[in-house]
């Protein structure tokens, strides 16, 4: 929240907590309905039934960039600002989804009002063109403007400090404003879109690549951690001027008074607003490796909708004791069946989450294997292999303590087989725990 907030700050379906949804049913059911049941094909509005199918692949965009954002920042390496998140930070950025209803519901409105944004064509190269160009001229200029204004301490302290809160960021954070400022914002990404509708130019492609490449830039922007390899800068050295990076961007919220453009830095080359530490940051950024804990805790998954759970699935789940699956978690049964066979595929340990209390930095690991497998007499030298090449890799990085949980249930002999290995295989501090409160010094 802003510390003075203005009018329109909240979103107005906020009274309906997790029954916002419920807002896209007078324009889903029709569309759904008119599409499946018209009987002239030709009067079929294609553009209709294409906008809640892209909610969710906004959504599940978005998704990715934060399960990628928090394991990448949870090992350490390329990571940008090392301050951790505070839970304010979670439970304000939580309703990031609010933007994507609040999208989805103007497109609907235009498709019902606008002649020109029914039945578009899937691509139309013109109509491209001209989404690229109008976005690189009026929207990146004016954004910049609009951007510093909101700067100014009047608009400051009633609205856009509160996308500032989060000094730390995450990929969900440049979608975190109040109301307000969503309502100017689309006004500007609005521009391409309704030119192209008013030129009759418009097209599937060019509507879903256009918002695609402002999700992607926005939650590249804010990942914290960088991504844009050297050597595309230096094969196209102009591209430094066309494209920011996690870094660029970082220093806006950690200085606050440079680095102001949209996606393309040379506004703030023009204008002299370009942070000087903007080129040194990167480079001391896209160098860093894996951070070194000092204590590590080795976990495994319990069921297969238990990764939701994690700090890399749904903060709205995370925050909650995995003590029942949710219904609605059925609905996620691709990506979960996708989960477990990349867990098979990938079969190694994962970092998972990382803290740090003072000086001292602590790393949850986890192995790829549910509860279920621990039972299993032929999956026990497999789960064997995976402990003994964690506690090498932990003994190797230098970490101090390594501690074990829950990966002792399944029988008094695989408990003793356990500690054997960990006894046998490292000088750690080996802390076992779950069934059996102790520790050992092997």
């Amino acid at each position: 929240m802003a510390s003075k907030p203005g009018i329109l700050t909240d979103w107005p379906w906020t009274p309906l907590g997790s029954f916002k949804y419920v807002i896209l049913a007078p324009w889903v059911i029709p569309a759904t309905y008119s599409f499946l049941f018209h009987e002239d094909e030709n009067k079929r509005n294609v553009s209709d039934i294409l906008i809640f199918p892209f909610m969710l692949w906004r959504m599940l965009h978005n998704q990715i960039w934060i399960t990628l954002s928090r394991y990448r920042t949870a090992k350490g390496r390329t990571r940008i600002v090392d301050k951790g998140l505070e839970f304010d930070q979670v439970d304000r950025e939580r309703n990031w989804d609010d933007q994507i209803l609040f999208n989805a519901t103007l497109f609907y409105l235009a498709s019902k009002t606008l002649k020109g944004a029914t039945n578009l064509p899937v691509w139309r190269t013109d109509g491209v063109i001209l989404t690229i160009l109008l976005h690189a001229g009026p929207v990146e200029f004016l954004y910049y403007w609009l951007h510093r204004a909101l700067h100014h301490h009047y608009l400051y302290s009633r609205y856009h400090s509160h996308h500032h809160s989060s000094i730390v960021t995450e990929p969900i954070t440049s979608v975190t404003h109040p109301f307000a400022e969503h309502i100017a914002y689309f006004m500007l990404f609005a521009i391409p879109m309704l030119t192209t509708v008013f030129t009759e130019t418009g097209s599937i492609a060019s509507f879903c690549g256009y918002v695609t490449y402002i999700d992607f830039m926005n939650n590249m922007g804010h990942c914290n951690f960088e991504l844009v390899p050297n050597w595309i800068f230096s094969a196209f050295p102009p591209l430094k001027y066309l494209m920011y990076t996690p870094s660029f961007h970082s220093l806006h919220h950690t200085q606050f008074r440079t680095n102001y453009s949209l996606f393309m830095p040379i506004y703030d080359y023009i204008y002299g607003t370009m942070d000087k530490s903007s080129d040194s940051l990167y480079e001391s950024s896209i160098k860093r490796q894996d951070e070194v804990p000092d204590v590590v805790h080795l976990m495994h998954l319990t069921t297969p909708e238990s990764i939701y759970h994690l700090r890399l699935g749904f903060a709205s789940l995370a925050s909650q004791p995995h003590i029942a699956s949710k219904w609605y978690l059925w609905l996620t049964w691709p990506v979960t069946v996708w989960t477990m066979m990349l867990t098979r595929i990938y079969g190694r340990t994962f970092v998972v989450e990382r803290h740090r209390f003072d000086k001292l930095k602590l790393q949850t690991w986890s192995l790829p294997k549910y509860k279920l497998q621990y039972l299993l007499q032929w999956q026990s030298q497999s789960i064997n292999s995976l402990i003994e090449e964690a506690i090498l890799e932990a003994e190797e990085k230098g970490v101090k303590v390594l501690s074990l949980g829950l990966l002792n249930q399944a029988s008094e002999i695989y408990f003793l087989n356990f500690l054997y290995l960990a006894c046998k295989l490292s000088k750690l501090t080996v802390i076992l725990h779950g069934c059996i409160q102790s520790y050992y010094m092997c």
